[in-house]
């Protein structure tokens, strides 16, 4: 791909969902220049979201990453709304709601009726899910594709993008160039099978440091300091699924489980029982680690 093509991208951008994908992938997009509009889903979001934007900003701004000036400029191009039909005339809209295969196939079969433009990029943000499952929701299978940006989303340089079988290469090479020439992300090709390439590889390890604290092999602080002190990892593997979010962990998990049915895949019990707690990691105050 030459480089003027790396530089042509959407300008017109949708996001649907306002959680800490949702909103860092909008304060990309913005600062990016585009024009952005997050659809979210209850009317406590219209105010959540923004300040969690906000926040994002001022922190970017007290590190000398961002001018005050380019603060307001990048809040000034981001519009929240209830509204789904406020995404009709997107050039590339990305969902990033739970990790919930029906309640994606929903959403992505009402933005094939609501997005006019037939030449739309639809992406997935999702983590594991099959993205020719999710297309087969629409009519138009050959625009989706599988946008895994990792968190957080301003920070993180990698996306991985994920074709189906059925993803236009044209509608992939718009959405490389969106990644790469418009965002100045890092873009990976994985395939789409669960898990695609960096939870893959992730995820045992991951699961492997929660059944060593839920079998008694080894405390949460052990675990984690062996990780980090031994092996120069920046986060522990239990910090790092608590910023990942452990109801989310478990649904990765899930999905690889159903997928390859490798033991290694599956929720430790510990894990599943912190979630149905309500102990889902720092978003909550509280997983394997307690956050002021």
């Amino acid at each position: 791909m030459s480089t003027a093509d790396l530089r042509q991208s959407a300008d017109r951008i949708g996001i649907v969902g306002s959680g800490i994908m949702g909103a860092g992938i909008a304060e990309l997009c913005a600062k990016a220049g585009c024009d952005v509009r997050v659809v979210v889903s209850s009317s406590a979001s219209l105010q959540t979201g923004p300040a969690r934007i906000a926040r994002s900003l001022d922190r970017a701004v007290s590190k000398g990453k961002l001018t005050a000036e380019q603060r307001e400029a990048a809040l000034a191009r981001i519009r929240f709304t209830q509204d789904l039909k406020d995404l009709s005339d997107r050039q590339l809209v990305i969902e990033a709601v739970k990790e919930d295969e029906d309640l994606k196939r929903e959403l992505l079969a009402s933005l094939d009726a609501i997005v006019q433009d037939p030449d739309a990029v639809l992406a997935t943000n999702t983590s594991s899910l099959s993205v020719a499952r999710l297309a087969k929701a629409t009519s138009r299978p050959g625009n989706v594709v599988g946008l895994h940006f990792f968190n957080p989303a301003p920070v993180l340089p990698l996306v991985e993008i994920v074709d189906s079988l059925l993803t236009d290469p044209a509608i992939s090479a718009r959405a490389e160039s969106f990644v790469v020439g418009r965002l100045g992300k890092t873009a990976i090709k994985s395939p789409d099978r669960a898990g695609f390439v960096v939870n893959a590889l992730l995820f045992p390890y991951l699961l492997s440091a929660i059944r060593m604290v839920d079998t008694g092999l080894a405390s949460v602080e052990v675990v984690d300091n062996a990780m980090t002190l031994g092996c120069s990892h920046p986060l522990g593997p239990l910090r790092l699924a608590d910023l990942i979010g452990l109801d989310t962990t478990v649904s990765i998990a899930e999905a690889m489980y159903e997928e390859f049915k490798e033991p290694l895949y599956a929720p430790p019990g510990l894990l599943l029982r912190m979630v149905e707690a309500g102990l889902l990691g720092k978003k909550t105050g509280r997983g394997f680690h307690v956050y002021e």
